[in-house]
């Protein structure tokens, strides 16, 4: 979710200033008739600009259910588990699993075919997935799906850089504090990160996540200031979740969270994990899509998910992902979920 006061926004990017309504104009040569796409939903139709991120929804008339999309507006993809860091607040699975690449174009092609916007690869370290660079560029050409990536940007050199330039639309860089803080998080150089993240620029545009815990909650002012002056746009802010003996953020500093939100008058849109919203000035236009409308995940051994953090799945065969999502959300409702 986004964050901006007594506003609630979508994790796609939606605000007040680039969510255009059904009386504007749109113009400008990124804006192109093949660079947008549309989705029918119960909120009404939203188009969205894979290339701008722009997102424009037409609701003075809602449409007919028949129309409805029936794909995930967003789906993330944990391609691989592999990583070479060994962040202790990690909740991704420790394995070697891997997805294959003729299976991951087949899962989305299909998605994109049935109304989903965009996928977000992750893992593990995607930059790892030996056709990492092959596969944007296929989903790119293929699909009208915006392509992003979450990665901690140690892997992004010079040849990587120039391989993916054209077939990624957004990319997020884990940034866990500054300096001291975030070298003894990560275990890699603070300032080689920053110099990666001049590679990253000339990608793409970008934002940077934080995990949030009593470690690096001191460190926000200076990741906010650090993260304007290379020229990311967003913030995402991600509350620690328990994992693997690592508690959950403390009640004492999501206030203090809370309180550093409320205060921040900077630059940079803020974000934050949907399970993690409460409390917090968020702002959702599309909050008439909720569950598996909104969002779902495949993890590296195929299971299809509500979400990263969920431990309810259910594994992708050879069949349809459609067929797949439509079991998923039965089972959720049959259970409760």
């Amino acid at each position: 979710m986004s964050l901006r006061p007594s506003k609630r926004h979508a994790m796609m990017g939606i605000n007040r200033t680039d969510l255009a309504t059904s009386e504007g104009k749109v113009l400008g040569e990124n804006h192109q008739t093949d660079h947008w796409k549309l989705r029918g939903g119960p909120a009404g139709l939203h188009l969205f600009n894979r290339t701008t991120g722009l997102n424009v929804l037409l609701d003075d008339v809602p449409p007919p259910a028949s129309l409805y999309s029936r794909a995930p507006r967003q789906v993330s993809v944990a391609i691989t588990n592999r990583c070479d860091l060994a962040c202790a607040h990690c909740y991704a699975p420790k394995s070697l699993d891997e997805l294959q690449f003729d299976t991951i174009v087949r899962w989305l092609t299909e998605l994109d075919e049935h109304g989903t916007l965009g996928v977000g690869f992750g893992g593990g370290e995607p930059t790892l997935y030996p056709e990492f660079a092959l596969l944007c560029q296929c989903l790119a050409h293929k699909t009208r799906l915006s392509v992003s990536f979450t990665t901690h940007g140690h892997q992004i050199d010079d040849a990587l850089a120039e391989s993916l330039r054209g077939s990624v639309n957004f990319i997020r860089v884990s940034m866990d504090g500054v300096g001291a803080t975030y070298e003894s998080i990560r275990h890699r150089s603070f300032a080689e990160l920053l110099s990666r993240l001049k590679q990253v620029q000339s990608i793409s545009r970008f934002g940077i996540n934080v995990v949030i815990n009593g470690q690096t909650l001191p460190d926000l002012n200076d990741v906010a200031i650090v993260a304007a002056d290379i020229g990311a746009c967003e913030l995402l802010l991600l509350p620690q979740v328990p994992v693997r003996g690592v508690p959950a953020i403390s009640s004492d500093d999501m206030q203090s969270l809370r309180r550093w939100v409320d205060s921040y008058r900077g630059p940079l849109k803020l974000c934050i994990n949907e399970s993690s919203a409460e409390g917090f000035p968020t702002c959702d236009p599309l909050v008439q899509e909720p569950g598996l409308r909104a969002y779902a995940h495949i993890d590296a051994r195929g299971v299809l998910k509500p979400s990263s953090y969920s431990d309810t799945g259910l594994k992708l065969s050879d069949g349809s992902v459609l067929q797949a999502l439509d079991q998923l959300a039965h089972d959720l409702e049959e259970n409760n979920i």
